[in-house]
């Protein structure tokens, strides 16, 4: 092997980690870590997981009889880990604020405390996802295998971890658990999308639904779905203004099959079938059915 001066390499790094703070006026002090790490989210997450259905996703030794003190015991050390990365990003979203770290302590433990206490509801939203894919597929043989092995599935238990986070004021955090799924799975959720009861993602990959996008419950969509975004306005700068209402709502009990496209902020009405690899830009009426097939006849509109 070629001999490399590691020591010239070090410099140089530095040179470009200095010049990259330097552009983001970003201070070179030496300190902490100043970012949540995906590694520990993705151990917290791992534990949340367990904590929530420890018989399936908990350890394979557990028995019913400790049930509750695995429980009490996994969410005591994923909470203590999560609070660790609230305040980092909680610090870092504030650096230019100098707030006091009593404050920031007291926001991270605020929103630490709620999440625990939302974690019951999230059971039980996630069982009706859970129940969506196993009456929605013909090929599940059990609740069981469902949670066990669905893409769809995991990327929900994610995706109600992460929506929580986010509207607990945690968006950094929000994203990284929902991009961890992403990676697994390739479903693409940005954790500020609304999703409902009963959402059942079949197949998955390729989905992708957008932080604004509100989903009603009941909805199944297949792999290849997008929610996503027309257009991106700017604002006098040029900058993209951000936060805009701009993706999907779709409302309850609609079907949306593979490789759908639907753009901006239109609204699928209740019980509308949207067929395979369609494009829609306009809204469609509750009960309404969209395929290639309609929107042939009637070219750049939908079938109402």
């Amino acid at each position: 092997m070629a001999h490399v001066d590691v020591s010239e390499v070090v410099r140089a790094l530095r040179a470009a980690r200095d010049e990259w703070r330097d552009a983001q006026k970003r201070s070179r002090e030496l300190g902490p870590r100043e970012f949540p790490s995906r590694e520990a989210l993705a151990g917290i997450v791992e534990s949340l997981k367990g904590a929530l259905f420890p018989m399936r996703l908990g350890p394979q030794d557990l028995h019913h009889e400790n049930e509750d003190f695995y429980v009490g015991h996994t969410l005591d050390a994923a909470l203590q880990g999560l609070l660790t990365q609230a305040r980092l990003e909680l610090n870092f979203s504030a650096r230019h604020a100098a707030p006091l770290a009593e404050a920031i302590d007291e926001q991270a433990a605020l929103a630490v405390r709620a999440f625990g206490a939302a974690l019951p509801g999230l059971r039980r939203l996630l069982d009706t996802d859970v129940l969506a894919a196993y009456q929605g597929d013909p090929a599940a043989r059990s609740v069981d295998e469902v949670l066990l092995c669905y893409p769809g599935v995991l990327a929900m238990i994610h995706h109600r971890l992460a929506h929580q986070l986010y509207t607990l004021g945690l968006p950094l955090l929000a994203r990284i658990v929902a991009e961890l799924a992403h990676s697994q799975t390739g479903i693409d959720i940005h954790p500020g999308a609304t999703i409902g009861p009963g959402f059942f993602i079949d197949h998955g990959t390729g989905v992708v639904i957008g932080e604004t996008a509100v989903i009603g419950q009941g909805v199944r969509v297949y792999q290849a779905v997008t929610l996503g975004a027309k257009r991106f306005p700017t604002d006098d700068t040029g900058h993209l203004q951000k936060g805009l209402p701009r993706h999907p709502v779709v409302q309850d009990d609609v079907v949306i099959y593979a490789g759908a496209t639907i753009l901006g902020r239109v609204t699928l009405g209740k019980g509308a079938t949207i067929g395979g690899n369609v494009w829609v830009t306009d809204d469609v009426a509750p009960g309404a059915s969209v395929t290639q097939a309609s929107l042939q006849k009637a070219p750049g509109r939908v079938a109402a």
